[in-house]
């Protein structure tokens, strides 16, 4: 082959991989759900809570920047697992033009996927409007979210069938309170900590919580490149991308990796529901 046609034919195929590579970056990918199935071990779990199961969903982002319908879809798929417990740790909506699009969250929220022993949420960034700074934005999900009947947590807490649940509301918010959420640790208990930024694992408010934190926020960076780390986290500590990470105490974080996206792409980053199996330590 003449060195001309070399270097033709390579470009062409560099062109053509990268042209199929963005397509399925759009197009494919970012609709791609995965269930992540694992193990949850907990101190203190009812006997009669083991090998049920906790769903964490988290990250809709219901707006403008893509099809919401993808997001009840995959609801309605969630659903059919029949989940005793749900968690959504946060962002359920995305900005179009500094609004939030409550239509579009109304219709979503009729298909929110429930636990029928529980169903609890906190709030994320997105959820606290314009520069996470609109308190009314996240009164009005809330409401929205507890006639639905879901029970949001705002640094408090909640007991169901012997787990204990505490909500720490969004780290970026002005209502962030992780020491006041603390507070309702019980050491006797079964606890689930959700807080929608993993960047609180590093402040100083844990004591002697050794439990599992879960949270989202990061979605896994969206696009990650083979074997290499993800270029795009929002959060200060770079080690806190996706899944499951072992921290001090004997405490576990699991970041999921978003059901909804910030932009339409992904890349080696699929979107995520997670399903916990409850077992005693």
């Amino acid at each position: 082959m003449r060195r001309r046609d070399f270097i033709k034919k390579s470009i062409l195929t560099s062109f053509s991989l990268s042209l199929l590579s963005g397509l399925y970056a759009w197009q494919i990918e970012p609709f791609w759900l995965e269930f992540v199935r694992l193990e949850m071990p907990l101190t203190n779990l009812p006997e009669e809570l083991k090998g049920k199961t906790l769903m964490q969903i988290s990250d809709l982002h219901v707006g403008s920047r893509f099809d919401y319908q993808f997001i009840i879809q995959s609801l309605e798929e969630a659903s059919k697992h029949k989940p005793d417990f749900v968690v959504y740790t946060g962002d359920f909506v995305h900005l179009s033009n500094g609004k939030v699009e409550y239509e579009k969250l109304d219709k979503v929220l009729k298909h929110l996927t429930k636990g029928s022993r529980g169903t609890i949420a906190v709030l994320g960034n997105h959820d606290y409007g314009v520069n996470w700074s609109e308190p009314d934005v996240a009164n009005t999900i809330t409401n929205k979210l507890k006639d639905n009947n879901v029970t949001v947590l705002r640094n408090d807490s909640i007991e169901f069938n012997g787990i204990n649940f505490i909500g720490i509301d969004d780290y970026w918010s002005l209502n962030f309170d992780g020491n006041k959420a603390m507070k309702s640790y019980k050491s006797n208990k079964a606890n689930v900590t959700l807080c929608h930024n993993p960047d609180v694992c590093d402040l100083n408010i844990w004591g002697n919580y050794n439990s599992w934190i879960l949270s989202g926020h990061t979605h896994g960076g969206q696009v990650k490149p083979p074997f290499l780390d993800a270029p795009i986290l929002p959060v200060q500590n770079k080690k806190y991308s996706a899944g499951k990470i072992s921290l001090d105490n004997e405490r576990t974080l699991y970041i999921n990796r978003a059901l909804g996206h910030l932009w339409q792409v992904r890349f080696h980053v699929r979107p995520e529901i997670t399903i916990f199996e409850l077992t005693n330590i």
